[in-house]
Order: structure tokens, then sequence, then C-alpha cells
């Protein structure tokens, strides 16, 4: 563990030494002890004791009990919040979630109840020293995923470690253990008992912390996970497409390609990448000579509204997602537009997310790039000047010259702007002369 220190792992090791000054025992666990073999530097440390909750918060006057019941306090020491949590064994589990009590119990005990072995190693930073009860450490040896003791009791106590073990896979490199993979095909069904929300903070982190996306996606698939937390996008598989313009073949072969070549990882473009096509299977027809697709980007920006609000996403991340999977076939006619609807497109609040939904597009299909090319020359150009400029003519313009309050004011300002954009009058004053003539006429 000849990692860099920081404060926040300065104040860590500070709080295990409190507590053991104290004479208690006290370990940082989890994926602190996991990270840190493996060379990265923790975001947090959680630490856990023989001490109960009533004398960690007498240490640490500040904490707040999050789970009295369950042995766990959030302590506010320097700066930084530490999840200290005492020992314990989990009783009978009923919801797929919590346990319905906990006793307190030997550190040996506690990592028997965690759910990946190479999350239940305990690491004491002053005596420096690993405690490693479930052959954890072999694990991260062996790039491997794999369930402490019995994998469907683990899987029945809590269903979402399923998702949990495709995102931790993912995100290392790592096989799930055959006895795993097992146990979580058992299981999969009951994925659909976890709460929408919960599911969906799970699958997020998973695409954003994974490796390659598109192969978490398939590891999804493969465990019959998808089927059952999002059937329309496990439904692409079997929507095979025209090959002339799709070599690559069907619709989640061509979406998982994409999630795997994304050049930045953000929560809007993962999900407008993993939807942009998903109206493709509802809305597939041949015409005798090939498969066509019409309308699939409004159908599916329709589906994609329908799963996010689901899922419980914000409304900005649905409102911007939805936005790009309903204009990501509008990159076909850029170099035909005229230049006020080019420049309405560049101005557009997900432009840069389009642009790089569309190279995904292209890359993982027919591979060619020139209405992309096109589009970063045009933005080169724009550089210099704003893309959307202030409108020469207002509201008020219009008014003044004859036209009543209603729609007809915000017909002409549409018009005028188009034409400003357009570079068809060279001036304000050119261009009121121009609405001028046009209302007279």
């Amino acid at each position: 563990m000849n990692l860099k220190t920081d404060r926040l792992y300065e104040i860590a090791v500070t709080v295990v030494r409190e507590l053991q000054q104290a004479g208690f025992i006290a370990y940082w666990a989890g994926g602190c002890v996991r990270d840190r073999l493996l060379g990265i530097e923790p975001k947090d440390y959680d630490i856990a004791t023989n001490a109960t909750p009533d004398e960690v918060v007498h240490m640490f006057p500040r904490s707040t009990v999050v789970g009295k019941n369950f042995g766990v306090v959030v302590a506010p020491f320097h700066g930084f919040n530490f999840e200290i949590a005492t020992f314990r064994e989990d009783m009978e589990y009923v919801d797929g979630r919590r346990p319905t009590s906990v006793v307190f119990v030997t550190p040996e005990e506690d990592a028997k109840r965690r759910d990946f072995t190479i999350n239940a190693m305990f690491f004491d930073p002053i005596a420096e020293t690993l405690h490693d009860f479930v052959g954890g450490q072999a694990d991260l040896a062996k790039k491997t995923v794999r369930c402490v003791g019995d994998a469907d009791r683990r899987f029945a106590e809590d269903h979402l470690r399923m998702l949990r073990a495709v995102r931790f896979a993912s995100r290392f490199g790592f096989e799930i253990d055959p006895n795993t993979i097992s146990a979580i095909k058992n299981h999969a069904e009951s994925i659909a008992l976890i709460s929408k929300e919960r599911i969906q903070v799970e699958l997020t982190r998973t695409f954003l912390e994974a490796q390659k996306p598109g192969q978490a996606l398939l590891m999804l698939e493969s465990l019959g996970l998808l089927n059952i937390i999002l059937p329309d996008v496990a439904n692409m598989r079997k929507q095979e497409q025209p090959p002339q313009f799709h070599p690559e073949g069907d619709v989640l072969t061509h979406t998982i390609m994409m999630l795997d070549d994304m050049a930045y990882r953000d929560t809007v473009l993962t999900y407008a990448t993993l939807f942009h096509d998903v109206g493709k299977p509802v809305t597939a027809t041949h015409d005798g000579t090939r498969i066509r697709f019409n309308c699939h980007a409004e159908r599916g920006a329709e589906m994609a509204y329908e799963i996010m609000k689901d899922l419980h996403f914000s409304t900005k991340v649905i409102d911007d997602v939805t936005l790009c999977v309903r204009n990501h076939m509008r990159f076909i006619d850029v170099q035909k537009m005229r230049k006020a609807t080019l420049r309405r497109l560049i101005g557009g609040s997900t432009f840069e997310t389009e642009m790089e939904l569309h190279r995904l597009d292209c890359s993982a299909s027919h591979g060619m790039l020139d209405n992309y090319d096109f589009l970063q020359t045009t933005q080169e150009q724009m550089a210099n000047e704003p893309v959307l400029p202030p409108h020469w003519i207002s509201g008020r313009d219009v008014m003044e010259l004859g036209v009543k309050e209603g729609p007809e004011i915000g017909k002409w300002i549409k018009i005028t702007y188009d034409a400003q954009l357009n570079g068809e009058q060279p001036d304000r004053e050119a261009l009121l002369g121009w609405l001028k003539k046009k209302l007279k006429s």
C-alpha cells in the first residue's frame, strides 16, 4: 500500500488511532482496503470497530447515528465524514435488502456477512497489517469477483448485489466467479423486487465506472438481468439491420460498440447512446427491398422518456437524453441545411453531446464521418462569433410596425431571425426595412 498520502488519508489514520487508544479494535474496511491494494487512492474510508454505536458517539460527539440498529454511525472529524460501523452479523433478511436485526460480533464473523471477498478485508493502518478472513487478496490477484460464502444466500439477502457484481467486474476488468454467475442467474428475476431508484443509481455507477460500458451491458444481458431491468434494450438484440448500413449486426451489438467507444463519460451521453436506437424494434418494417425504421428517433425519444421517468432520473437528465435521441437523425442532412437551421443546431443546449453521439453512431456502423467533419469545420469557422447572436428584431419592433399582439409576433420574430442567421441582410436597419416591405406586401 505504498500510495501517496493526503489529508483524507492522514485523518482516516487518526480516527483509527483514537479508537484504538481508547481500547477498541478499529480497522479500515471494505472498498478503501480493496482500492489501496489495487493501487487506487480511495475517495473515502469506512471504519469497522468493536466499539458500540453509543461508544462511538461518545468519542465523536457530533456524530449522527444513521442505523443504530445496524451499528452504523457517521462521524465528522477534521472536515471529513467517516462511516464507522460496529462489527456485526446480520440476522434474517425478509425484504431482499435489510436484515431484521443484527448482533455485534468479531471481525472474522463480520467479514463473512459481506457481499464479495474483495470487499470483505480489513486493514490496520497503525500496525500496517491486513486482516483477510475470506480470501479477498487472492481473488484480487486472480481478478475475480466472488461472493463471500454461499452465493445464493448473499443474493437472497440483498438482490442489488447482483448488479454490484457487474459493477465491480466492469470497473476493474475482473471476471465473475462461476459459482457467483450461477447464483446470479438463479436469482435474476428477484432484481425486479428492488426499487427502481436503487437500480438506476447502481446501473448509472456501473456505466460511468466501467472500463468498457458496452461490455458491462453485455454482461447484464448474459446474466439474465438486462431483460428484467431494461426489457426494451434487451429487445434490441433481436432486431436485425440493413447490412449495407450496419455491417456490425443487430441493434444491441451496434449499441454495445458505441458505448465502448465513448470519448468521454457522463450520464447524458451514456444514456443517449444506450437509448438512441431503442425505437427501432417497434418501428421496423420491410418494404420488399430492405428493413426500414421510419420515425424510430421520435418513437425512441418517447420510450426513453418513459423508461427514465420510471427509473427516477432527474428531469434535466431526462430532457437532455430524450432531446439527443429525438435529434440524432438530423445529422444526416447537415450539409444541406440553411445557415439558420445549422446555427440553431450548433447553438443547441445538447449539441456537443449530439456530436459525440453522431460520431459514435457512424463509427459503429458504416464508418462515414463526412457530416461530423463538416460540423467540426463549421464550428471552427464560427469560433470567433456567437453561434446564436442576439436578435436584431424584437417583439416591440414588430408591434410598432402594426402587428397586433398575439401568435403573429412570434412568427415574424422567427422569420426575421432566420433571415439574420442566413446573412440575408447586413445589419438591423436593413433587416427592419426588409420587414416593413414584407408586412406591406
